[in-house]
């Protein structure tokens, strides 16, 4: 079963973005996550329409953050990629007509309900601050890392 992992490679060249003093292209993002230049801006047009992120065209043109890395949390960028599915599993059959799997899907439905909502609300206590400050504990343990993940 593939999974979605646009919320964790968004965030991903997010904080790169941060710890770049100039616009950063859309190609070079594309580079950080291994896609095609046209997905990469595709993706960041749904940010720059929530206010996430700016683009500037032409010869020093690129992508930069619209607010500090404090004020945007996990559930502003899962918001502004349209809310993917957040579990990978669902019911055998929607509309059933046996009474067992009518209680299955209840309380399965029920339990995912919970476990999404309390999920979001964690999202949305976590800032790309704290993912910057955890990166930058993780790169002091490792001196011979750099940003951009290659030994020295």
């Amino acid at each position: 079963m593939k999974l979605d992992s646009r919320l964790s490679s968004v965030l991903h060249v997010l904080l790169h973005m941060a710890s770049k003093d100039a616009p950063v292209p859309s190609e070079v993002l594309s580079r950080h996550l291994g896609t095609n230049p046209v997905v990469v801006r595709r993706t960041m047009g749904g940010l720059r329409d929530a206010g996430l992120v700016r683009s500037g065209r032409g010869k020093g043109g690129g992508w930069t953050l619209s607010r500090p890395l404090s004020e945007i949390t996990l559930k502003d960028v899962y918001v502004a990629l349209g809310e993917p599915p957040l579990f990978a599993f669902g019911n055998r059959n929607e509309t059933p007509d046996c009474l067992v799997e009518q209680a299955v899907n209840a309380r399965v439905d029920d339990a995912m309900r919970d476990a999404e909502a309390r999920l979001l609300e964690r999202f949305s206590t976590i800032t790309l601050a704290d993912l910057d400050a955890d990166f930058r504990e993780r790169l002091a343990r490792h001196p011979g890392r750099t940003h951009d993940h290659a030994p020295s």
